[in-house]
């Protein structure tokens, strides 16, 4: 059964995500107050409408009740996103996703009972420094406040160790959960400690941002 989702505020953020959801499948209902920006999406998601997602009355006509999760991504508009995920709370929507313009913002939207508030500008940002820092970083994902995950490839410096040579858990406070070899395609999840690395596999490790920072700035580093 396909899930339904509904993205409200269709700029650079919310379009982005109606493209994916469309693309993957899933029921969308595109939402703004610009008509322009309705059209564009009207061939892509399942409905587009122009509609004010601040209005009550609204929001029921449009049955947003029989949306699994709801996405608001209004653009400047700080207030219209906090009537608009106060609405949707008042209406029983079962999650909640909302775009914070800042951290004031951030604390209203847990505030009024959104169950996810993301950050894509500083998110990003924090991407890719990450990247900046060595080409051998991939990927950095924010978990929490103070937990992350990250993508790593494994260079000069791991190559022909294994997990239990590196002592990655010891050393940084870090967990390796997943790795894919260079050569395989399959990724090996929970791997053995006797896991010999080479270089080129890519790493995926779990830990406390302080642990990491240590891990990727001690151990991933870029070849010379």
């Amino acid at each position: 059964m396909k899930r339904e989702f509904a993205v409200i505020g269709l700029g650079r953020f919310g379009g982005s995500i109606c493209r994916e959801l469309s693309s993957e499948g899933m029921e969308v209902l595109a939402i703004d107050t610009e008509e322009d920006k309705v059209n564009e999406f009207k061939n892509i998601a399942s409905h587009a409408v122009i509609a004010d997602a601040t209005d009550e009355k609204v929001l029921k006509e449009l049955g947003i009740r029989n949306i699994d999760h709801v996405i608001v991504a209004i653009g400047d508009n700080i207030q219209a996103s906090i009537l608009t995920t106060l609405m949707l709370k008042e209406l029983g929507i079962k999650k909640i996703t909302v775009k914070a313009q800042n951290d004031y913002h951030e604390k209203v939207l847990n505030k009024i009972g959104a169950d996810q508030v993301v950050h894509p500008e500083r998110d990003m940002g924090k991407r890719i420094a990450h990247s900046i820092i060595s080409n051998n970083i991939l990927d950095h994902l924010e978990l929490s406040d103070e937990h992350s995950i990250v993508e790593v490839k494994a260079g000069a410096r791991m190559s022909g160790k294994t997990l239990i040579d590196l002592d990655i858990r010891a050393q940084y406070g870090c967990n390796v959960v997943a790795i894919k070899p260079i050569n395989k395609k399959e990724i090996n999840v929970s791997p053995m400690a006797t896991e010999v690395i080479n270089k080129g596999d890519i790493l995926i490790v779990i830990g406390a941002d302080k642990d990491i920072s240590r891990f990727e700035k001690q151990l991933v580093v870029d070849d010379e």
